[in-house]
């Protein structure tokens, strides 16, 4: 039932919002709030000299952006939003929480290495693009700071035919944020990263820093 009521919800709102944006005029004031989804390739960067680079890894998030205009024509604006991302990573560090501290060591020689992270997203863009209240296909530059709340991180891999799991490890940061960068044409758009905070917080490797951070590049899609 719950489900039912939401997607009439949903249904009642996306009408509306289309009614008020087919009853706009050239000149007219208007905002470009938007749902927003992507989907991205994920690496591991500025990971410590013994470990090797991360397999094939992959990151997905939502959310939705509130559009604050700037100027009459609405194409120059900031954007406000709240979102979920999950980052799911193949990867070559060790990881283990042991008596409450969160040890590291080198994990090339063992099986199934991943590490899943789900974070609560706040993303604040600046945003040009080449719309008016009557144009909705157009070209688009997002680009601003995206600050991540991490609350659940898992680290599994198996060694000796053992499987080990570690879950919200204590030497996890749960407080990142990167920049952000988003091109492109009507719905679907370039999309880019970057983590300028370490994933793990004053962590060492064989006396080496560890400031593993998170690359991503992919697509991002603007609805609404």
């Amino acid at each position: 039932m719950k489900k039912v009521v939401f997607c009439i919800f949903l249904f009642c709102k996306i009408s509306f919002f289309y009614a008020q944006k087919d009853s706009l005029k050239l000149g007219d004031t208007y905002a470009d709030d938007q749902i927003y989804a992507s989907i991205s390739y994920a690496q591991l960067s500025n990971q410590p000299s013994i470990i090797s680079k991360s397999g094939f890894s992959f990151a997905f998030s939502t959310g939705f952006m509130k559009d604050i205009i700037l100027n009459t024509r609405g194409n120059i604006s900031i954007g406000i939003g709240v979102g979920y991302g999950y980052d799911y990573f193949n990867h070559n560090l060790k990881v283990e929480e042991i008596y409450n501290s969160t040890v590291f060591g080198d994990g090339s020689n063992i099986n199934s290495n991943v590490f899943k992270s789900h974070n609560i997203e706040f993303p604040f863009e600046f945003r040009l693009r080449t719309s008016n209240a009557i144009k909705y296909d157009f070209w688009r530059i997002y680009t601003g700071v995206k600050f991540l709340y991490n609350f659940s991180n898992t680290f599994r891999f198996e060694e000796n035919d053992t499987q080990f799991s570690y879950s919200n490890v204590s030497g996890y940061n749960k407080l990142q944020y990167g920049i952000t960068f988003s091109a492109g044409y009507d719905v679907v758009n370039f999309y880019v990263f970057y983590n300028l905070t370490p994933i793990f917080k004053d962590s060492k490797i064989n006396s080496e820093n560890i400031d593993t951070s998170i690359l991503k590049f992919g697509l991002i899609f603007y609805i609404l």
